[in-house]
C-alpha cells in the first residue's frame, strides 16, 4: 500500500498560543525507526506546560504526546529493527526533539529501543498507550542516579539489595505516574510503601501494592508518615508538587540519617528548615527527567522487560478517555483541562 505524502497534524509554534490542524510531511524512517500509522497519542499534564510555559519547547513547529501507539507501515534501516514487521502494532515513549516523532499526527517515527509490540503485552492500543511515559518516568525517578539511584529490578545488584527491609514514600500515589510509582517500588520488593493520596483511591492503591494510604486531605499527613515509618525513612518520591511545595516529601525523611527526595518537577526555592526538620545528616533533593532518550543504559531493559512485566500484572495499565480526531479545539480543550488542575489520561484517535 502506497503511502501518502502528507498528512494531518496537531502543531504548536509559539509558547502561549493555542495548537492548529495543518498539513506536514509523512517523514521517511531512518537508522533504528519505524514509521507508525497512529492508532493512539496520549496526551499528559506535561503537554500544557509546553504549551502554555515552553517546558520542552525547542522553538520549531512541536507536536505533542509522548505516549504513541500504532501500527507499522515502514521499518528503517538498523541492527535493532529486524525484530519488527510491518502491520505490527506497537507502542513506544517519543520523545525527540524532531516534530516527526509526536504522537498529535497521522504518521510518526519511533526509536525501536525504546518500543514493544502490543500483541506481546495482551493490551489494546489505548491500554498500553497509558504506559510508556509515566512508567519511565517512574523507572527512572526510583532507579537512575538522577532520582534514588537504587538497583534497578534488571541488575545482578537487584539481587543481593535488601528492598524487603526498605520503606519507600510515595507522594501522589493517585496519580497516574505516582500509580507507576507504587508497582515498581513493589516489583523491586520494598517491604512497606506508603503513599499519600486521596482516600476514595484507597482500595485501588493497596490493590497495587501500597501499605499505607495516607489521606492528602487530612491536617496531619506528617505526623501520620512519622508514626508510620518513625525516624527510618531514607527514599521518598514526589510526582506532584515542585519546588517549595516538596517540604513535605523532605519533612518526612529521617531526621538522623541522610534521605533523598526524588521529583519529577523542579527543585527551585528553599524550605522552611523548622518544617523540615533538622536533617543532621543533611538530605537530597534530585530532579530526574522521565525520558527514555536520556539514560538508554536504565531503559532499554525496562523496554525489553516490559510485556514480561505486563503479563505477569505487576505494571497495569490506567483509566483513560477518549478523544476522536484531530481537532484543535478539542486538544486545547484537554490542555485546558490540565492547566487547570483537571482531567485525567486522554488518548487521542487521529
Amino acid at each position: 500500500m502506497a503511502l501518502p505524502k502528507t498528512q494531518r497534524a496537531i502543531v504548536l509554534h509559539a509558547v502561549g498560543s493555542p495548537v492548529v490542524l495543518e498539513e506536514r510531511p509523512v517523514p521517511e524512517p531512518g537508522e533504528d525507526q519505524l514509521l507508525v500509522k497512529v492508532t493512539v497519542a496520549g496526551l499528559n499534564p506535561h503537554d500544557h506546560k509546553v504549551r502554555d510555559y515552553g517546558l520542552f519547547f525547542s522553538g520549531k513547529p512541536y507536536i505533542m504526546a509522548n505516549d504513541v501507539a500504532g501500527e507499522v507501515v515502514k521499518i528503517g534501516p538498523g541492527p535493532n529493527t529486524a525484530k519488527f514487521a510491518v502491520g505490527e502494532h506497537v507502542f513506544s515513549q517519543a520523545f525527540s526533539p524532531s516534530p516527526d516523532s509526536g504522537g498529535l499526527q497521522q504518521y510518526a517515527l519511533l526509536d525501536v529501543r525504546f518500543t514493544t509490540k502490543v500483541a506481546d503485552t495482551g493490551l489494546t492500543d489505548d491500554e498500553a498507550a497509558t504506559i510508556p511515559i509515566n512508567a519511565i518516568a517512574e523507572y527512572i525517578g526510583l532507579f537512575h542516579s538522577t532520582g534514588l539511584g537504587l538497583p534497578a529490578p534488571t541488575t545482578p545488584e537487584a539481587k543481593s539489595f535488601d528492598y524487603a527491609s526498605q520503606t519507600i514514600l510515595v507522594i501522589g500515589g493517585g496519580s497516574n505516574t505516582g500509580h507507576f510509582g507504587i508497582e515498581l517500588a513493589k516489583l523491586a520488593g520494598f517491604g512497606r510503601i506508603v503513599t499519600v493520596a486521596g482516600l476514595h483511591k484507597e482500595a485501588e492503591l493497596r490493590a497495587i501494592g501500597a501499605t499505607h494510604v495516607i489521606d492528602r486531605h487530612a491536617d496531619n499527613v506528617l505526623e501520620q508518615i512519622r508514626a508510620i515509618v518513625g525516624d527510618d525513612l531514607i527514599y521518598a518520591v514526589d510526582v506532584v508538587n515542585d519546588g517549595a511545595n516538596q517540604e513535605l516529601g523532605v519533612a518526612a525523611l529521617s531526621n538522623s540519617k541522610k534521605g533523598i527526595l526524588a521529583t519529577l518537577l523542579r527543585t527551585e526555592g528553599s524550605l522552611d528548615e523548622k518544617r523540615i526538620g533538622p536533617k543532621k545528616a543533611g538530605y537530597e533533593r534530585r530532579f530526574t527527567i522521565g525520558a527514555s532518550a536520556l539514560y538508554p543504559e536504565l531503559t532499554v531493559p525496562f523496554w525489553e522487560n516490559l510485556p514480561r512485566w505486563i503479563q505477569s500484572g505487576d505494571l497495569t495499565p490506567t483509566k483513560y478517555q477518549v478523544v476522536e480526531g484531530l481537532d484543535p479545539a478539542k486538544i486545547n480543550g484537554v490542555l485546558d483541562l490540565y492547566k487547570e488542575g483537571k482531567g485525567a489520561k486522554f488518548n487521542v484517535h487521529p
